[in-house]
């Protein structure tokens, strides 16, 4: 499942595709029947909380997109005064912002073609999402009020996310997973920024430090401004990045111990383990994090 970061990357780079123009929305698949509502209409901005992306239209209108496990986003460039590509297998929803992209108008107005947009335009689809459906203003509230602090978020309050860890005895590593309580982790920053801090995964959250849990805020928000800016996760520091290839695939980020067990630590040359907590893959060394299951 894609984590906070590639959300918010999206949010931008959907912005600066579509932003100030009207976008003609269409479901290929025919699944999304809400599209007709917003087709046509001026598309303000797209933003992102936590693993929810938002494209918010004029009217008071927001796309709520949640990829989950399947989705994601192809992308293609058109020509000025080409047409888009016609689309290919199951696509859920297609913004398009080429062509004669005033049809609908919206609630603004104007002839076909009055956008002023001229150059190279961009088409995105959407495949396999967990949601995609249209809201209003109330409801996209709803959804954020629903997640916690998101490390992404200049003015996010990480007091929501440590008030609900310090009172938990659930372990460290299963509360910076629960979307409820810190909006964006995924499983490779939860593994990478546990290591990076040296704390043992297994540690409940009554028994966590609040200078802990504060580094581990600052280092998640540096560590994910990273992967907005590049669209790649890196969480190794310089001193510890050998160069070498990563365990899935070159096109995969190096870690420290996600997706590494039975590897060599980076850091201190014992194994890193591999266990499963709540149902999701734990990576982390027992040595560089040592605790109740650490060996040092």
């Amino acid at each position: 499942m894609p984590e906070g970061h590639t959300l918010h990357r999206l949010a931008r780079l959907h912005t600066d595709y579509f932003a100030g123009g009207p976008v003609r929305v269409s479901s290929p698949q025919g699944r999304f029947v809400d599209s007709v509502v917003v087709d046509g209409r001026y598309f303000d901005r797209a933003t992102a909380t936590g693993k929810h992306l938002f494209h918010h239209y004029e009217g008071g209108l927001t796309v709520h997109i949640h990829l989950g496990l399947y989705g994601f986003f192809n992308t293609y460039v058109v020509g000025d005064g080409a047409e888009a590509p016609a689309p290919v297998g199951q696509v859920r929803m297609r913004v398009d912002g080429s062509g004669e992209r005033g049809d609908g108008a919206g609630e603004r107005g104007g002839a076909p073609g009055e956008s002023g947009a001229t150059g190279p335009a961009h088409v995105v689809d959407l495949r396999g999402p967990t949601r995609c459906e249209v809201l209003d203003d109330d409801d996209v509230a709803a959804v954020r009020t629903r997640l916690g602090p998101d490390p992404l978020d200049p003015h996010a309050d990480p007091e929501r996310a440590w008030t609900r860890i310090r009172r938990s005895a659930r372990p460290i590593g299963a509360l910076l997973m629960d979307q409820k309580i810190l909006a964006g982790v995924g499983n490779v920053y939860r593994a990478e920024v546990l290591f990076r801090a040296g704390l043992d995964p297994f540690r409940p959250g009554t028994a966590l430090r609040e200078v802990d849990f504060r580094a581990i805020w600052d280092d998640l928000a540096a560590m994910m401004v990273v992967g907005v800016d590049t669209g790649h996760i890196h969480t190794i520091r310089p001193e510890h990045d050998h160069g070498d290839l990563p365990r899935r695939g070159a096109d995969r980020p190096r870690n420290y111990v996600y997706q590494r067990d039975g590897w060599a630590c980076r850091v201190c040359g014992d194994e890193v383990a591999l266990e499963t907590m709540e149902a999701r893959t734990l990576f982390w060394c027992p040595t560089c994090q040592p605790g109740r299951r650490g060996r040092g």
